[in-house]
This record gives C-alpha cells, sequence and structure tokens, in this order.
C-alpha cells in the first residue's frame, strides 16, 4: 500500500527508551506527526487501528551478507530483503566479499544499481580494503557509504588484510568508519594443524571454537584497537563471541562521542557450544559460537552499554554446502527474518527491556554510522515502522522460512512474537505473511 497519508491508531510506541500509548501520522515518506491522539483530517486518510500493539523504529542491520554479486545460488538482495523486511529489518548494510569482490569504485556501483532495483529494503554497501586497494579507499565518499570494511581474520579471495604496515596506513588515512572481523588468521592455522593431525578433515565441529578460540578473537580485537587509539581512526568491531573481549569496551562515553564501537550478533547471544551436538554445522560461524559462559558475558555488555549494537551477519549457504565435513563447510547461516523475534523472545524471559531492544537494533545503528533520519520513531523522519503482535505464537517452519537457501539455525523454534506490518519510507510492505506490491526502499544517505 502506497498512501499519501497513514495514521497508525491506539499504538504502544517504542522510542527513545520510553514507551507512550498513541498514534502516528505518515505522510508521503516521512512521520508528519507523533501524539497521544491524532484525527483523521479526511477520507483519504488510511487508518491502521493496531489495537495496542508495539510499534518500534524499522531495524537497521549493520551486518549481513547477500551474496550478489556471484553467489546467487545462496541469496540475492531481492531474496535476502524480503525475508529481512518480513522480520522487521526495514535498512541493512551489505559486506563486500561477493563475487567480484567490492573493492573498487566501479564494483561498489554495480552494487548500488542492483540494490536501486531489487531491493525491499534500505540499503547500503561497505567498501572492501586489501592489502593494496589504498588508492580506491580514498575515493570513497562517507556521505553515501557506509563504512571501510577490513577482514583481520579469514575471508575470501584476497581481501584478508594482513600487511601490518598496510593495515597502519588504512587506519591513518581514512576517514570512513572502520568496521573489523577480528580474529588472528596464525594462531587460527596453528590449532587447525593440530586437530587435522588427529582427526583428517572430518573434525568434530566441538572444536571450532577451539580452532577458532577465544585466544585469537582476542589477540585480533586488541591489536585493533591499540592501532585505532595510536592512529584516532574511528573503529567498530564486529560479532564480538567472547567474554574476554568484552573488557576491551567502555561505556564511560555517549555513543555519539565514542571512536571505538561494538557489535554482538544474535547467534552469539542465543547458542552455546552445548549447542553443537544437535545444530552441528549450522551453526558454523566464524567467529565460532563459544561457552555459555561467553554468552553470559556478552549479554552482561551488552547490558551495560559496552556492547552498542545487536546485528545478523546474516550469511547463508546451501544445506548442501553445510552438509560437508568440517574442513569443507563454510561458514555462516541466514537470520534476518527470525532476528528481532529472537530478541523479543529474551525480552519475554525478562532478559532485556523492549526499549534496550530499540536501542541497539535501531537507534545505535543510526548514531553509530550517522544514518540520515532513520533509527526513531519522530517528526520529520523516515517512517520505517514494524508493528508487533507480542502474544501471536508461531513455529518457524521450512514452509514459512523465506531466505532463498530454505533452511534457519531457528526451524522448530516457537517465538511468542509475531511481525504483523512492516513500514519502508511511508509504505506498507508487509502485512500478516503478506507481501504488498511496492517497493518503497531508497539508499541510505549518512549525515559526515
Amino acid at each position: 500500500m502506497k498512501a499519501k497519508t497513514v495514521l497508525i491508531k491506539n499504538a504502544k510506541i517504542v522510542n527513545e527508551g520510553s514507551i507512550m500509548e498513541g498514534d502516528i501520522l505518515i505522510e508521503g515518506e516521512l512521520i508528519k506527526e507523533v501524539s497521544d491522539s491524532i484525527s483523521a483530517k479526511s477520507s483519504d486518510v488510511v487508518v491502521i487501528d493496531v489495537e495496542g500493539n508495539y510499534v518500534l523504529p524499522g531495524v537497521i542491520d549493520d551486518q549481513v551478507h547477500f551474496r550478489e554479486p556471484g553467489l546467487t545460488h545462496k541469496a540475492t538482495i531481492e531474496t535476502e530483503s524480503r525475508a529481512a523486511i518480513a522480520g522487521g529489518i526495514t535498512s541493512f548494510i551489505e559486506m563486500p566479499n561477493t563475487f567480484p569482490q567490492t573493492t573498487t569504485i566501479e564494483k561498489l556501483e554495480e552494487k548500488f544499481d542492483i540494490a536501486s532495483k531489487t531491493s525491499h529494503a534500505n540499503y547500503s554497501f561497505m567498501f572492501g580494503g586489501t592489502n593494496d586497494n589504498l588508492e580506491e579507499i580514498l575515493k570513497v565518499d562517507p556521505k553515501t557509504v557506509a563504512a571501510l570494511k577490513l577482514f583481520l581474520g579469514s575471508s575470501t579471495g584476497n581481501m584478508l588484510v594482513d600487511n601490518p604496515e598496510v593495515i597502519e596506513k588504512i587506519f591513518s588515512s581514512t576517514k570512513l568508519l572502520i568496521a573489523v572481523h577480528c580474529e588472528d588468521e596464525a594462531t587460527i592455522r596453528e590449532n587447525l594443524e593440530i586437530h587435522l593431525k588427529k582427526y583428517g578433515n572430518d573434525i568434530p565441529m566441538e572444536c571450532h571454537p577451539i580452532i577458532r578460540s577465544e585466544e585469537a578473537c582476542y589477540l585480533s580485537s586488541s591489536k585493533a584497537i591499540e592501532l585505532a587509539k595510536k592512529t584516532g581512526a574511528r573503529l567498530h568491531v564486529f560479532h564480538l563471541s567472547t567474554g574476554k573481549e568484552t573488557k576491551l569496551f567502555s561505556n564511560k562515553t555517549p555513543l555519539k562521542d565514542k571512536k571505538i564501537t561494538a557489535e554482538v550478533c544474535i547467534h552469539h547471544l542465543w547458542f552455546s557450544d552445548a549447542d553443537y551436538k544437535e545444530k552441528g554445522t549450522l551453526i558454523k560461524w566464524n567467529p565460532a559460537v563459544k561457552t555459555a559462559h561467553d554468552r553470559d558475558e556478552l549479554w552482561k555488555a551488552l547490558l551495560d552499554d559496552r556492547i552498542d549494537v545487536i546485528a545478523t551477519d546474516h550469511a547463508p549457504h546451501t544445506l548442501h554446502e553445510k552438509k560437508n565435513v568440517y574442513t569443507e563447510t563454510p561458514s555462516g547461516g541466514p537470520l534476518v527474518q527470525h532476528a528481532l523475534v529472537a530478541m523479543l523472545e529474551a525480552y519475554h524471559k525478562e532478559k532485556i527491556s523492549l526499549e534496550k531492544i530499540v536501542e541497539k537494533m535501531c537507534h545505535n545503528p543510526a548514531i553509530l554510522f550517522q544514518i540520515e533520519k532513520r533509527g526513531y520513531i519522530k517528526p520529520g523522519y523516515y517512517a520505517d515502522l514494524v508493528i508487533v503482535d507480542m502474544n501471536s505464537p508461531w513455529t518457524v517452519k521450512k514452509e514459512n522460512i523465506l531466505y532463498k537457501c530454505g533452511w534457519s539455525p531457528f526451524e522448530g523454534v516457537s517465538f511468542k512474537s509475531r511481525i504483523t506490518h512492516t513500514f519502508v519510507n511511508g509504505s506498507l510492505v508487509y502485512k500478516n505473511f503478506k507481501f504488498m506490491d511496492v517497493k518503497a526502499a531508497k539508499r541510505l544517505i549518512f549525515n559526515r
């Protein structure tokens, strides 16, 4: 539904640390008014009575892999952005390790062109750094590109940045936010060799967090932070997976003033190494899902604001690819459709408040990346909105999984909450498991 004026009535509006009962008036792409009570001033206004359900800002996912171009047997921008809006994610930032990789301005613009034609959600892309593309990095416009992504740990192709001189030069030269995957490759290689000698290629999945160990993560994260402090670079550390790493981050500074920030992903908050026995390679991620103690420490750091953002690291592979032996099974799994409801499940279990979920999934990505007019429910902002029925149980099954790969690590899980409506730029694009015949997505712009 592409309506000029929409009035959402009788909502519980979760925004900026509070929940207010009221109405939201949308005119065109923007929120016009948020108030206790708003009346429809003409018969042209489309009124949606949400009957006391919650309205959240659309989720901004700062780390996804939608696999296009070049890996479209796993996923496409079209299929995964569609799954994202069904999950309440209205904006995403996608990673550069596609094929070809997004390491030149030309390849970056090709991806923007694909998204402009096919994406259901608002979009931006990260530019990829390598050991030899500093010249291209310096051409990137910070107002129109989300960030620079550096793989300081494992990566496909030539995207592993492992030359210390190059890393320091990049940190010193760019004004872009630098987002990093931190795992020490030498430590991982050494651990892998030990396990290959013991098991051959068919290493038990339970060994994954021993191979991609706490030490590998901490060593890389601490080095990146040390370098950021030395050079003054703006650093964002992706997908923390260990309790030890959380001690590297601070909650003493407001997010808008922080130079060093951190993210945690849904799978590291949900699973632990005890789940490898049942889930096997379906929960093989890099960095690895680690111990229940690590998970507890991540939750603690999230709630006390040492960790700033919750993301998905949505990274689908086919089931066929996932059914290989350990050394041949790729890491990653699909998450965008189920991320928000998974966090709402944690709310039901009294692990986190709704206000905190919105802070970490909506407000903070907008602050951290300086995204223009998104992440909040307030006048003048784009009407990216999600309506949630907190008491409408459903179970994840093959037939309701929307990812192109057709599977989910949450298959069989019952969630208490359901996304009933998703608005992107004022247009209703999804309602009760049905997609509207409208694409309203826009390229994200950054206030830099």
